[in-house]
């Protein structure tokens, strides 16, 4: 139904097992998703400064779908100073690009977009795709930006209903895609069509939202479902 509750991992564990990992086997790509707090922030920072030559794609999880808080404006403000700059690709939805991209004592407005992908870039990821799922628009619009401006656009149908890791399932197809040697251009427009299968398939398992069905590809030569 919603987020009633949040418990961040103590920041030594979360260090712990990532540097577990990261001595036992090769990483191709580093995704980080909703963080919890400013230690975690900070030990996540560190540990990919460590390894600057493998990728990171940022998802900023500041709400819940359901519009459940979680993330500080002081957690917000660590993220920018601390893992933009680190950052190979961020992927925020409309919201979470205007209050990244928010100058502190600027007012509260609805700033364009693309300056908000190019604050974003300046503030020193390679690039931003900035998804128009919030936007009031027939179809979903899905912009990726770099330092050179706009690299590319793409329009999807807007489906019915609403979500529940919709932006979590496209960071981490972004990141499989990378991870499978394809450059960003591509994994952006691969990963894209990926996430709205997987909303074109969703299934609500209660009475709370729609769960993307990232398995969708494996049932649809299912003959069960044929018949």
């Amino acid at each position: 139904m919603g987020v009633e509750d949040v418990l961040p991992l103590d920041s030594e564990w979360v260090a712990d097992q990532a540097r577990c990992v990261l001595e036992d086997m090769p990483v191709a790509v580093f995704k980080v998703g909703l963080l919890g707090s400013i230690e975690n922030v900070a030990v996540i920072a560190e540990v990919v400064s460590d390894y600057p030559e493998i990728p990171l794609v940022l998802d900023p999880v500041f709400v819940s779908g359901r519009g459940d808080e979680l993330a500080t404006d002081e957690i917000v403000a660590a993220l920018h100073e601390l893992l933009l700059p680190q950052t190979t690709i961020i992927t925020p939805n409309s919201i979470e690009a205007r209050r990244l991209a928010l100058a502190e004592n600027e007012p509260q407005g609805e700033i364009a977009l693309a300056e908000c992908a190019r604050r974003l870039i300046a503030a020193g990821c390679e690039y931003a795709l900035i998804t128009g799922t919030h936007e009031n628009t027939p179809q979903v619009t899905n912009t990726l930006y770099n330092h050179d401006g706009m690299v590319r656009s793409d329009n999807w149908e807007r489906l019915a209903g609403n979500y529940h890791g919709s932006g979590c399932t496209l960071a981490s197809a972004i990141a499989a895609t990378i991870a499978s040697g394809l450059g960003i251009s591509e994994a952006v427009r691969d990963a894209q069509e990926y996430t709205w299968r997987t909303l074109k398939a969703a299934f609500r398992p209660g009475m709370g939202q729609s769960i993307p069905d990232r398995l969708f590809w494996a049932r649809e030569d299912d003959p069960i479902n044929e018949n």
